[in-house]
Order: structure tokens, then sequence, then C-alpha cells
């Protein structure tokens, strides 16, 4: 079993000249009350990398760490400057499949191989408030690292590291930093303990001069440095890149269940998936459409949970919404026990997808893509034409199924239509986003206008479903001897929503269609 635990911190050190660097007196700082002394703790760590160094050019770290309070396996993933979720499992001999799995879309079939061990002598204080609750704690670290593999030498440093107590906040670290400064310390140029160990202990050749770190060599999984796109070809790469890099980076989110992460990893399949069709003059749709439907797999394999909790929501709230009057019958039993009977069960499943050979095919193609991708002739063209025509032909699509909708009288087939509508609103302003750092204003425009547009539509799609599920619960509660009234009057509520949304559409489009397209 694994814990998560949200890291908040920051390293310094001395000056360059090598002067001995030592705690300062923290006594002073704004809040502080007490200065604990926990003594010195004795912390041996391996940190494992594939060979080539994946995870640390992704900011990751994994490491088997004895010695200290938190004794075990961590695996500290970034969520922005200075602040990384770190997740701590039990001390075996070998990596824990718990942590495996959360770095399997960097990692792939490679090996992890121990990389680097670092051995500290950390000078453990605890600043205290007037209640004596922990406010951070500051540590002395004298470090030694050697290379594993990969490189060869040591290097030794000291440093000072100050993390933030658990839900403390972080203004109280510049207060803390204010104090390290005027002592004469500054923020450490390495994010991690591990980046300056491979930056000093990396390969070298038989000359003796250093080579480049392995770490700073983007492999497969990460983007390279981004240059500023000039052909048509390069802003839909440069979109598709920061798709994949999206898919790759949400999936220890995903893993992890953490929210709206299923939610960002499918829309960013869907980003790419509309791309490869939209700019199918950009690049060969005979080697992107297979891609697209195993974007389009996995987009399903995704959703197989979250269409229905968004379903449940939109009811449970829909109840909360209705007056006590209105509630006839175990109306919000039945709802968890529909809810419960229709959901797949799906967090196994999922698991056993992002683990399985198809999903890490599918990564790999994705690299395979924006790397090595199959330009036509039109990708070297000026992108204020290639790209701008594609987007127009999007917008007309829109037109054409916003037309077919109004023509049709409500019912069955007005819904289908406006269905079909909202998915190429979504396709049009994904293509506009990838039109909007070339053509600039007026593409930014479309996208804000295809957004409303969809979520108009969209309204009027969740209301349908949300219909057939009340007949299908209605049909349950009347089989089982129950009231189906309130489920009746929730119907007829979500009739009204949809007939709204089809009598503002004619009015949302004019204003549309007269702004017009890029």
């Amino acid at each position: 079993m694994a814990d998560t635990k949200r890291e908040i911190e920051r390293k310094y050190e001395g000056p360059p000249a090598g002067e001995d660097v030592r705690l300062p007196d923290l006594t002073g700082v704004s809040g502080v009350s007490g200065v604990l002394d926990k003594g010195v703790a004795e912390l041996d760590a391996t940190y494992y990398d594939t060979p080539d160094q994946r995870l640390a050019a992704a900011s990751l770290t994994l490491r088997r760490r004895t010695g200290g309070a938190d004794a075990g396996w961590h695996l500290k993933l970034p969520v922005s400057e200075g602040v990384r979720d770190e997740i701590h499992a039990p001390l075996s001999d070998t990596v824990p499949r718990s942590l495996t799995g959360l770095v399997r879309s960097r990692v792939r079939d490679a090996e992890l191989v121990p990389l680097v061990r670092l051995l500290s002598a950390r000078d453990i204080r605890h600043l205290v408030d007037a209640s004596g609750a922990l406010l951070a704690e500051v540590s002395l670290d004298r470090v030694r690292a050697e290379r594993l593999s990969g490189g060869e030498g040591t290097a030794e440093w000291t440093e000072i590291e100050v993390e933030l107590a658990d839900d403390g906040d972080p203004a109280f670290l510049d207060k803390v930093e204010k104090k390290l400064r005027k002592a004469g310390l500054s923020r450490s140029s390495s994010p991690s303990k591990l980046a300056r160990a491979l930056g000093e202990t990396g390969q070298t050749g038989e000359s003796g001069k250093r080579k480049k770190s392995a770490a700073a060599a983007a492999p497969a999984t990460t983007a390279p440095a981004a240059q500023a796109p000039v052909t048509a070809g390069d802003h839909v790469l440069a979109y598709l890149r920061v798709q994949r890099d999206a898919i790759v980076e949400l999936d220890p989110a995903v893993r992890r269940d953490v929210y709206d992460s299923v939610h960002s990893m499918r829309v960013a399949t869907r980003r790419m998936r509309s791309a490869f069709r939209s700019y199918g003059r950009v690049l060969d749709r005979t080697v992107t459409d297979p891609i697209g439907d195993e974007l389009k797999w996995l987009a399903g394999e995704l959703g197989l949970d979250r269409d229905q909790e968004v379903l449940t929501e939109r009811l449970t709230a829909a109840l909360d919404n209705l007056p006590r009057t209105l509630l006839s019958g175990p109306v919000r039993t039945r709802l968890r026990t529909w809810s419960h009977a229709r959901g797949s069960g799906s967090r196994r499943h999922l698991i056993a997808v992002l683990d399985g050979k198809r999903y890490l095919a599918l990564l790999a193609a994705l690299d395979a893509i924006v790397s090595d991708p199959p330009l036509l002739k039109a990708a070297s063209g000026d992108p204020a034409k290639v790209i701008a025509k594609a987007v127009r032909k999007d917008f007309r699509k829109v037109s054409d199924l916003v037309g077919q909708a109004l023509d049709r009288p409500p019912g069955a087939d007005r819904d289908l239509a406006m269905h079909e509508a909202r998915k190429k609103a979504k396709r049009t302003r994904y293509s506009a986003e990838t039109a909007t750092p070339a053509l600039g204003r007026p593409a930014a425009d479309l996208v804000k206008s295809m957004k409303s547009l969809q979520t108009l539509l969209g309204d009027h799609q969740d209301s349908v479903m949300t219909r057939e599920a009340l007949r299908e619960l209605a049909g349950q509660a009347h089989a089982a001897g129950e009231s189906a009234f309130t489920y009746g009057v929730l119907y007829g509520r979500e009739e009204q929503r949809a007939a709204a949304a089809e009598a503002a559409l004619p009015g949302a489009w004019e204003a549309i269609e007269g702004q017009g397209a890029v």
C-alpha cells in the first residue's frame, strides 16, 4: 500500500567560494516561538532510473532509502516549482508494483537500474509556533553522491532544506528565506539532490572530460526544447506534442484517481484525434487514422465510469433542488442502486488497460508521430493559408449541421442533429486551438465561440441522456411497486431545459455566423 504526501520545500546553498555552510539562528523568524533540535539522521538512498534516465528527464525521482523517520521507497512527482507529491511504499528488495505502475508511461519496457547512491548526514531542526505546532522542518544535509551506472565518480556538498509542515501556509517559507538570505545563503541551482548528483557525477570519456548528462538529453517520453513554429506542419506538430505530453504526464494521476485526471486525459486523446482529422492535408491519414482509432479506444476505456458518474451527479443535483413535497418513494435509494448496477467497476479494468501492451504500443506510436511525422506537401506551406483553410472547412461542417438541426421539428431527429453539431463544434474548437499561435485573435475568438456553442449543445445532449436514464429508473420503480411520480417531474424539467437550449440555438448561431471563421 502506498501513501501520498504533498511536499513543499526549498533548498539553499552557500557561496561558491566553498565556505562552510551552517544553519543560522532561526528564532527571529516571524511566527516562530521555538527551534527544536531533533538530532542527526544518517540517510542512505539509492535512486533508480532507466539507463537513458527517462525519469530524471521528466523531473521524477524514485528511490529506496533507509534511515530517518520515513524509510522505504519514495516516488516524487512534480506538481509545480518547489511542490511535489511524494508517494511512499514500505521497504522491499525490489521496486514495489504500486510504484512501477506510476512510472510506466515513462519507463515503458525499459529496465529500472540503480543510478546514484546518496549518503546524507541530516542535522534536523523543527520550527514550532507558540502552541508547539510544527511550522517547518529545516535540515542541514551533508551529502556524498556515488554514481552507480551511466557515469563514474563521486561528489560532495552541503545544503539546507526547508520543508513546510503539512497544511502549512507557503508564505511562511518566504519568512524563513529572508532570514537565510541575510545569512548569505541562496536558492540552490539544482532542483533536487538527484539532479545535482547527476550533474556532478556524469559520464566521462577517455579524455577525462565530462560528457553531457543523459538526463539532459530528452528521451522519447519528453518533449524536446520548444522552437518557434514556422510552417503549417510545425504548428500542427506543436499541438500534437502538447497532447502527447499530456497523455504521458496524466498517466500517474489517472492511476491514482486524482480529481479530473481521467477527464483531462480523455480530452487530450480527443484533441489529438481531432487534429489528425482536421489536418489531413498536413499529416498522412493512412498513418494517422489507425492511431486515431486507438485513441478512440483509449477514450472509450477512460469513459467507462466517467459518463455514468456525470449522469449520476446530474440526477443527484436535480433531486437536491426538488421540493420535498415532490419526492415520492425511495428515489435516492433507487438512484444509488441503479448507478451501482450500471457502473462497470472499471478502476481495476482501467489500470489493467494502462498496464497492457496495447496502451504501451499506442504511446510508442504517439512518440513516433511527433518525432518522425508523416508530413505531406502542404506541411511546408504557409500556416496562414493551410491551417486557416482547414479551420474554415470544419466551420462549414458545423454550419451545415446546425442548419439541419434548426430545420427539423422537435424530437429524436433534432436531438441527433444537435448532438452531431456538438461533436463538430468540438472538433472546430480544437482545430482553432491549433491555429491560434499562427492566426492570432481571429482563431482565439473562434475557440471561444465554439466553446460557447459546444456548451449550449452539450446541455441539450445532457438533457437527452438524463431523460433516457429517468425512463429507465421509472420503469424499474414501477416494476418494484414504487411510485414513479418523481421521475416524471424530473423528466418534465429536463424537457424544459432541452426546449430552452433549442430556443436559444438560432440566436447563438446567428451571432457566431456573423463573426465568421478565421
